[in-house]
């Protein structure tokens, strides 16, 4: 009950002020045909003040909202940072820029990188040699000249010298380097791993680089893909269910809703907390933002249609809950409704609306006020 007793407060404030209004505009004064309706005259000046829509259906809530935000999809989403100890000197990439797959994030000078290109050379130039050295064992063996366990100390010196041949290309290869054509530059170029764009960047020309740093160097993710996570109180457990449609809402577009499916409930409960992290998938339309805060609506799996409406079209009178429709043109009645759940800044009617009706979404309270005044 506290939880929508505050928006139904700022309704009444903003209703009051839209009365003092809609009372001081000249014109002919409003009819009242029965003790429930009122009529308004023919282009009257009243009706300006008032907002008509058409009452829809949408799939029936579970539950009332809960609290939750906007989160990076982990699975088109890439946190870089150096495989290599170095220093930047060049950034080719900043927060913002839409990246390909393989372009230059940033440079560094790195002696490392040095040593692993010249441990290399070495390596090959150790396989070279004894290569040749097994080859000549070889053929003293044919020729009797030496005995057979110099012919294997000469294999076991190659096979020693191809596994650190593997070891050092392999290194290189882990570096993004090209192992036939190391020139013994000491200058490694960060690259992006995938399509996407720099949502975070952590660097600076200048600033050295670790590969066991704590925070990423770059953050690069699709912004098509995100998740919306709830943080779920362990009683509301029951409510939910994998693949469960969800609908969800932001302060950023208070008049949109988004749509999207849960996609994992977690394994355990915080100990401390007493929640269960919760991850929904969602169609952002392009518009939502990772780390924004959202209200979400679990929504009936079996395509149960309900009324939804706003909450400024409510008018409370002791316990029971008023709207008007506009039943022709000019000839608004006054209609007891019962709610299902009421949220925030909208609630489910059970009961008293159809789908089609026309809806007084705002200006239901002065509508009231004027009502009250002519009986």
């Amino acid at each position: 009950m506290k939880q929508g007793l505050h928006p139904l407060i700022t309704t009444l404030i903003a209703s009051l002020l839209v009365c003092s209004a809609f009372n001081a505009v000249a014109g002919p004064r409003v009819a009242h045909k029965n003790a429930d309706e009122v009529v308004l005259p023919e282009d009257s000046p009243q009706e300006a003040s008032l907002r008509i829509e058409t009452v829809t259906e949408m799939v029936a809530p579970t539950a009332e909202p809960f609290n939750g935000k906007i989160s990076f999809d982990e699975n088109f989403t890439s946190r870089i940072s150096s495989p290599i100890l170095g220093r930047a000197t060049k950034l080719h990439a900043q927060i913002g820029d839409t990246v390909k797959a393989g372009q230059a994030l940033v440079s560094i000078d790195s002696p490392d990188l040095g040593g692993a290109i010249a441990d290399y050379r070495k390596a090959m130039a150790d396989l070279e040699l004894k290569r040749k050295a097994l080859e000549r064992s070889r053929m003293l063996l044919d020729g009797g000249v030496i005995a057979h366990k110099d012919f294997e100390s000469s294999e076991a010196d190659m096979a020693q010298s191809q596994a650190e041949a593997t070891r050092t290309k392999s290194r290189l290869k882990n570096l993004n380097m090209d192992s036939n054509s190391t020139a013994g530059a000491e200058t490694f170029t960060l690259k992006a791993p995938m399509a996407g764009v720099i949502v975070d960047r952590q660097i600076n020309v200048g600033n050295e680089v670790r590969p066991d740093a704590n925070t990423p160097l770059f953050i690069i993710t699709n912004p098509s893909h995100l998740w919306a996570t709830i943080d779920l109180p362990e009683r509301d457990l029951s409510k939910i269910s994998l693949g469960q449609p969800i609908l969800i809402q932001v302060d950023a577009y208070q008049n949109e809703s988004f749509t999207g499916r849960i996609q994992s409930i977690g394994t355990m409960v915080d100990p401390v907390t007493r929640r269960i992290q919760v991850r929904c998938s969602v169609d952002s339309k392009n518009k939502l933002k990772p780390e924004m805060y959202a209200r979400i609506t679990p929504l009936n799996n079996r395509n149960q249609k309900a009324i939804r409406i706003p909450n400024s079209a409510l008018i409370t009178e002791g316990l029971y809950s008023y709207v008007f429709v506009e039943t022709s043109p000019g000839h608004l009645k006054k209609r007891r409704v019962t709610l299902d759940v009421q949220e925030r800044e909208y609630a489910t009617v059970k009961a008293g609306l159809a789908a089609g009706e026309k809806l007084v979404v705002s200006g239901a309270i002065l509508l009231n006020s004027e009502l009250s005044a002519g009986k």
